[in-house]
């Protein structure tokens, strides 16, 4: 099975889309934090890299110009008829983009995912403009590493140390770090014991949310209570013990 085969047919990937913000704690948690520590920032030309069907970009002015790159072909349908949006499916690390073509590039959740990561920063600090801003997350500690990432594709986790350092070396600079996922995310360990069951249970979640509005109100107030936990828990863990870790950098030099 090719990369982009695994990424067609895995549920949890290949079925996500806007829905998912209010339907999953986890990702709104990660979005509004993303989405808060962006606020200062003005953004024109973006590019969301390995953008899922549930791209953060659905948060960003229509104005803006807004690239999505994908390897699976089929999370990017819904971005086709969107305005100012322009999909492409293609690999992260040979990106079909000019040099210096966004002033903003996000990437959230992909590094981990590529077996050669200093291939897509090289990538990156080709496309992106001076003084352009990229934003990351990845999973954190390598002591957390469990068959739950093997399954869901990743080949490491990161150490914020080694992070830094992957883009430093690329002429980035650290703007700052923030905890996305504190210690509730170990909840992920207990779905890797089930994965057949978990995808299962993703997808039915899913429609019920779609079609049933009484379960959509109570399963809302759900996902809010339990994201402004997840928010509590990944500002107030300490640094050794967050599971999922967001980078701001800029790009200084060429």
């Amino acid at each position: 099975m090719t990369l982009k085969d695994f990424y067609e047919t895995h549920v949890n990937f290949s079925l996500r889309n806007a829905s998912d913000y209010y339907i999953s704690p986890g990702i709104k948690c990660k979005f509004d934090l993303i989405i808060e520590n962006l606020k200062n920032f003005h953004i024109l030309n973006a590019a969301d890299l390995g953008c899922s069907g549930n791209s953060i970009f659905d948060f960003f002015d229509d104005k803006r110009y807004k690239s999505y790159l994908d390897i699976a072909s089929l999370p990017l349908k819904r971005y086709i008829k969107s305005r100012n949006c322009y999909p492409l499916c293609g690999d992260i690390a040979h990106l079909p983009y000019r040099n210096h073509s966004f002033d903003f590039i996000s990437a959230l959740d992909v590094l981990e995912h590529i077996k050669e990561d200093k291939m897509v920063v090289s990538e990156i600090n080709r496309i992106i403009k001076k003084d352009g801003i990229v934003i990351i997350t990845v999973p954190h500690r390598k002591k957390y590493y469990t068959q739950q990432d093997k399954m869901i594709g990743h080949y490491r986790r990161y150490e914020i140390e080694d992070t830094v350092k992957l883009f430093h070396d690329f002429n980035f600079t650290l703007l700052r770090y923030f905890g996305v996922y504190g210690q509730i995310m170990r909840i992920s360990f207990i779905q890797s014991k089930i994965p057949e069951k978990t995808e299962e249970s993703l997808s039915l979640l899913r429609k019920k949310y779609e079609t049933n509005k009484l379960f959509r109100k109570l399963w809302n107030h759900f996902v809010y209570v339990t994201s402004r936990l997840m928010k509590l828990d990944a500002k107030y863990q300490p640094k050794s013990k967050i599971m999922n870790m967001a980078f701001l950098f800029i790009k200084k030099s060429s």
